[in-house]
């Protein structure tokens, strides 16, 4: 099996909104709803996970009918204090009802724009793998500072790369490192390919798309806006 857990937990600060942004509407369909669609039609994924807090749950399952077309949703878990603890709480969900060889697929609800081509990517590459993390190379030269205030080096851009989502871990092994982690160095984690890191873990790297940005900022959002309005006038 392959469950996606889609993490919508974040109160999305940086974007100076009413709401989170992962709920505010792009003409006519909340954020998290163009990766719920994609996901849910995709025919190698077989169920859906949702972390969000209490007060957005009733909102995205009256949103469910018209943008999960596979039924493929089994449940909500709440968020944690940090990112990566509302991802361990997804699992423990997921655990319930898929086997520790299953695959878990972990996407932002603010990252709208997955594809069909990038799933199957990320879940083909996988097999055999502990896991898998799409990556974008750098195109800039990258500086290494000890103090943020004078190079201490320069790196190699060629052995350098950017992590992006979705991630796909095997449920097992992937939820055994997070646990490793508790209770306090689970905190300070930015990404969730770190765990599986730490632990040792089996994770292959494939090419990402540029397109596939999480929505942090206003300029970000506009720039989604602007993507939806093109493909809704081709």
């Amino acid at each position: 099996m392959n469950i996606a857990l889609i993490l919508s937990g974040g109160t999305g600060t940086r974007l100076a909104s009413d709401i989170p942004k992962q709920y505010i509407e792009v003409y006519g369909k909340p954020i998290i709803s163009y990766c719920i669609e994609s996901l849910s039609a995709h025919r190698q994924i077989d169920a859906i996970q949702i972390i969000a807090d209490s007060a957005w749950q009733k909102p995205i399952q009256s949103w469910l009918p018209a943008y999960e077309p596979g039924k493929k949703f089994r449940g909500f878990s709440a968020p944690g204090s940090n990112r990566q603890l509302s991802i361990l709480n997804g699992l423990e969900a997921i655990r319930k009802y898929a086997d520790d060889s299953d695959y878990v697929f972990i996407h932002d609800a603010a990252r709208p724009l997955l594809t069909p081509k990038q799933i199957t990517a990320c879940l083909d590459a996988a097999k055999g793998h502990d896991g898998v993390i799409p990556v974008l190379p750098m195109k800039d030269t990258v500086y290494s500072s000890a103090d943020g205030k004078r190079i201490t080096a320069l790196l190699d851009r060629s052995e350098i790369y950017a992590g992006q989502a979705p991630e796909v871990f095997r449920l097992g092994v992937y939820y055994a490192a997070n646990v490793r982690l508790l209770p306090d160095r689970i905190k300070n984690i930015n990404g969730s390919t770190e765990p599986a890191v730490m632990a040792g873990l089996d994770v292959a790297m494939i090419f990402g798309d540029e397109n596939n940005f999480k929505i942090t900022t206003k300029a970000d959002l506009e720039r989604f806006q602007s993507i939806v309005k093109e493909s809704q006038s081709l």
